[in-house]
């Protein structure tokens, strides 16, 4: 079975159908239980850090009353660095998965850039989310369009958040901090601080339109596609319906 476009082979079908009042139903394990938990810690801190990143770039009015009393801010920004890490630290787990767990933990970190056959794939479901042709086929792990999404869109948008976050971070953390040594050249690199904080804004409005965009594809291939998408991440297996 391929890694990339690899549909409900007649063997996995014959090990995992169900029969249900009549309608036969296929359920494959696809994603393994340390993969969906990083799913929605991953969500969880992306949200965390998508508001708290919000009012640090747009702080909120001025309130009255000494800063100490409140402490608004410093509650806003430790919630944003405690995501940060959070995020880093799931990204690093999830590459470790990627080389202990199974070949659908390793899609979000492969793309089979050299395949005429993937790129072939990549605009048969682009067709396919933009309503131009029927239901083109099902696939167990990513299909190719989301594969190639999750990596440019995704993986690649959050580890340049990572890196330009702890950058912004080990600046007040200041020189000797652990994020100040192993961040501390990717300020230079840029030009500034300044530069680097409005990368990293860019970088989070990229992630809110991933976001929007892997919902609507979820959503869609739960309705129209007759699988499971969402509810995979709940139990594991994908379910398709005839």
């Amino acid at each position: 079975m391929s890694a990339s476009t690899s549909s409900v082979s007649a063997s996995q079908a014959a090990d995992d159908r169900e029969v249900h009042s009549g309608r036969q139903t296929t359920s494959v394990y696809v994603y393994e239980a340390p993969v969906r938990i990083w799913h929605w810690v991953n969500a969880a801190a992306i949200l965390v850090l998508a508001v708290t990143g919000y009012f640090i770039g747009s702080p909120l009015p001025t309130m009255p009353g000494e800063a100490s009393v409140h402490f608004l801010m410093g509650y806003i920004r430790f919630a944003h660095f405690a995501a940060g890490y959070a995020l880093g630290i799931g990204l690093l787990g999830r590459a470790y998965w990627a080389i202990v767990g199974n070949h659908h933990a390793r899609e979000l970190f492969t793309v089979p850039v050299f395949s005429a056959e993937y790129w072939r794939g990549v605009v048969t479901m682009l067709k396919w989310y933009t309503f131009l042709i029927p239901n083109p086929g099902r696939y167990v792990g990513h299909n190719p369009m989301a594969r190639l999404m999750m990596f440019v869109a995704f993986l690649l948008v959050a580890t340049f958040m990572c890196v330009t976050g702890f950058a912004l971070y080990g600046e007040g953390a200041q020189q000797g901090s652990w994020a100040s040594k192993v961040f501390g050249w990717v300020i230079p690199m840029f030009g500034q601080s300044q530069d680097v904080h409005t990368w990293h804004h860019m970088g989070m409005w990229a992630l809110i339109i991933f976001i929007v965009l892997h919902v609507y594809a979820a959503v869609r291939e739960d309705i129209m596609g007759r699988q499971s998408i969402i509810s995979t991440m709940v139990s594991g297996f994908r379910t398709f319906k005839d």
